[in-house]
């Protein structure tokens, strides 16, 4: 596969789906752009990069095969992409995100004892979180961000779940895809259940031969999964979400090619999630420096295309991340701006500087009459701020 700007579409180049786009097109089929006038719907729609198969591009001197009508259906958006302002979504979003939880506790119990779960109330919780992310995607996005040190082995999968949502809904796929994607990622480390607890929660360094045993968990998840009937392309995502383009990651050593898309998107999220986490025995990185340690393995092991657009849905200071202001004023960042990453809403609530705090208020980055900007993102053990417990007070309607 390979990810062209929509200027080196050319007629007869098969489009496998749209990367990056200004509007909201869904591709209907995969197939063969017929000719220049397919090529400019796709650019008025707003097409801006698309993904072709080079292996399948026709050669023009040949009769012409049956060719998919149209490659897209309409640049407007569904019905079901609403917009609701964060603060209407928020204590709905709580409540989805602690009913998830319930949730995976209950299958994690399930499997233990010898029964199969429930898929379909998997299925049913991905397309609430969907729901969500289309009316609003900051609100379970700030849940995803602020979470509890000793709820990783839960909190991750929702998580990975949520941003898979986002960076799905960001690349134009379709909703019936979206969902078996977020079910997947729901799922992806299931299989941690089959792992010995002292081996799964062990505060130090695992050994050689404990690693090798952790990394079971994706075959079990794989199993799981598929045994699930949800489908291919999530029984892919559970079992090969540590797999890595250049063939070094785990369990089935797989690599390039035999990675699909929706593979290398989850490895990208599933990495920046469990690198951004606090974890009773390590404090997790800022959204930026895990950014920058994901590049680093680009092309090698991410696919750097993709890495870019995750980067571009979620933004370099993502909802829910504790920031400090030029002002010495730090907040949390409560609504994105897509158009201007560094121009979030920030729900400012202390002072630095003189280390108190301050009335809570929101700060638009964006407004022309505000003179303040980013600095950086803190920790709120920096500042001795209980993160979770504002949340709770303040945030929540």
């Amino acid at each position: 596969m390979k990810t062209i700007n929509i200027k080196e579409l050319q007629p007869g180049m098969f489009v496998v789906g749209v990367i990056k786009q200004a509007g909201h097109v869904r591709v209907k089929n995969q197939g063969w752009v017929r000719d220049e006038k397919g090529i400019n719907n796709l650019i008025h729609s707003g097409v801006l990069e698309v993904e072709i198969d080079p292996d399948k591009t026709l050669d023009q001197s040949q009769p012409e095969p049956e060719i998919i009508e149209e490659v897209i259906t309409s640049a407007k958006p569904d019905p079901w992409h609403k917009s609701v302002p964060v603060e209407a979504e928020l204590g709905q979003a709580v409540k989805m995100y602690e009913q998830a939880k319930q949730l995976q506790e209950k299958a994690f119990s399930d499997i233990k004892e010898g029964r199969k779960i429930d898929i379909a109330e998997f299925k049913e919780t991905a397309s609430g979180f969907i729901d969500s992310v289309f009316r609003n995607q900051d609100a379970l996005a700030c849940i995803a961000r602020i979470r509890e040190k000793d709820g990783y082995l839960l909190e991750h999968s929702l998580n990975v779940s949520i941003l898979m949502s986002i960076f799905a809904k960001h690349l134009g796929f379709d909703r019936e895809l979206i969902e078996e994607l977020a079910t997947g990622a729901l799922l992806h480390d299931i299989g941690k259940i089959k792992i010995p607890d002292e081996i799964l929660q062990k505060p130090d360094k695992l050994s050689e031969n404990e690693f090798a045993i952790m990394r079971e968990h994706a075959k079990y998840s794989h199993d799981i999964v598929k045994d699930s009937g949800l489908g291919e392309i999530a029984a892919e995502i559970a079992g090969f979400h540590h797999e890595r383009l250049d063939g070094t990651g785990y369990p089935y050593s797989k690599q390039g090619d035999e990675l699909s898309q929706y593979v290398r998107m989850i490895s990208i999220v599933d990495v920046y999630d469990a690198m951004t986490a606090d974890r009773v025995y390590k404090v997790g990185m800022a959204p930026i420096k895990a950014f920058k340690k994901l590049k680093a393995g680009c092309p090698h092991q991410f696919d750097e295309n993709l890495l870019n657009q995750f980067i571009h849905c979620i933004g370099m200071y993502p909802v829910g991340t504790l920031v400090k202001l030029k002002s010495h004023r730090i907040g949390i960042v409560a609504a994105s701006n897509p158009v201007s990453p560094l121009q979030p809403v920030v729900k400012v609530f202390y002072n630095a500087k003189n280390m108190f705090h301050v009335e809570v208020r929101d700060v638009d980055l964006s407004d022309k009459r505000i003179d303040d900007e980013l600095e950086a993102a803190v920790k709120p053990e920096e500042f001795g701020l209980d993160l979770i417990k504002f949340f709770r007070h303040s945030m929540l309607p």
